[in-house]
């Protein structure tokens, strides 16, 4: 007779499905119809005249157009700074303007980033307090692996320590961006983030920017008005009169620039 074994089989281990494909996973913002109009009657301005555009993860979109076509107020709009006057703004699935104030500050908080042109570093802070205070703001802390892995992408290690009057002006910038990284938003927000820094550190920091999205899977959205910082992202988005007039993929400098020639013939 051949022995039974008493040994109960190991259980093969049960990991969790990977998220199955669909509009969440593939959009991290989608607006649509959004129209947004300041004044009344004669002084009545409308900033944004029916606008839909979706971004995607992990991408780098570059806002473009001249004053006052509406650029900025769309990504105000999106990052819910602004209210629209008519139309949606989802981030994920939630739509920001059934948000109330309350609820529209913890999203801001937990699920968004902001790199400023004028860094809004806090001066009594140091480096790395600057970069955690949006952490322990709201009450989490930062995964220590990827702090680290943070600031070695911007370059920062050596540093940490300094406050921001003892940093240059590309070295606040960074220290802007490890900022919005550290918290693993689902969308980083940037306003004209290099129109401070010379060309040389404006092109830096575009780097530590593309890098951010293609090592570290980031979604970036930036609005700017030039040629060569749009030739950094996946893509470039043109406003004209509230309106979107073009959507430019893989942008260069010289196709960012004809484009822009093209729209003002």
């Amino acid at each position: 007779m051949t022995a039974t074994s008493t040994t109960t089989p190991r259980r093969p281990i049960q990991l969790p499905p990977l998220p199955t494909a669909g509009p969440s996973a593939r959009t991290v913002a989608t607006v649509t119809d959004a129209v947004r109009v300041y004044g009344r009657g004669d002084n009545e301005v409308r900033a944004l005249d029916g606008v839909s555009v979706e971004f995607a993860a992990g991408k780098f979109t570059a806002i473009m157009g001249p004053s006052g076509s509406g650029k900025s107020t769309l990504m105000h709009s999106v990052a819910g700074l602004d209210q629209l006057t008519s139309g949606t703004v989802l981030i994920g699935d939630t739509d920001i303007s059934s948000l109330n104030d309350r609820k529209l500050t913890q999203l801001r908080r937990d699920r968004i980033g902001f790199i400023f042109q004028s860094f809004n570093l806090v001066p009594t802070l140091t480096a790395a307090e600057n970069i955690a205070l949006p952490a322990k703001l709201a009450g989490r802390a930062i995964d220590p692996e990827w702090f680290a892995h943070v600031i070695d992408t911007v370059g920062l290690d050596k540093r940490l320590k300094h406050r921001p009057s003892e940093l240059s002006g590309g070295q606040q910038q960074r220290v802007a961006v490890a900022r919005a990284l550290a918290s693993r938003p689902e969308i980083i927000f940037a306003d004209e983030p290099t129109g401070n820094l010379d060309s040389l550190t404006g092109a830096e920091i575009l780097s530590f920017m593309r890098s951010a999205v293609r090592e570290l899977g980031q979604t970036i959205v930036m609005v700017t008005h030039d040629p060569s910082a749009a030739s950094y992202a996946d893509r470039a988005l043109f406003l004209a009169d509230g309106r979107i007039v073009d959507d430019l993929d893989q942008p260069t400098t010289d196709s960012v620039l004809d484009r822009i020639r093209h729209l003002g013939a």
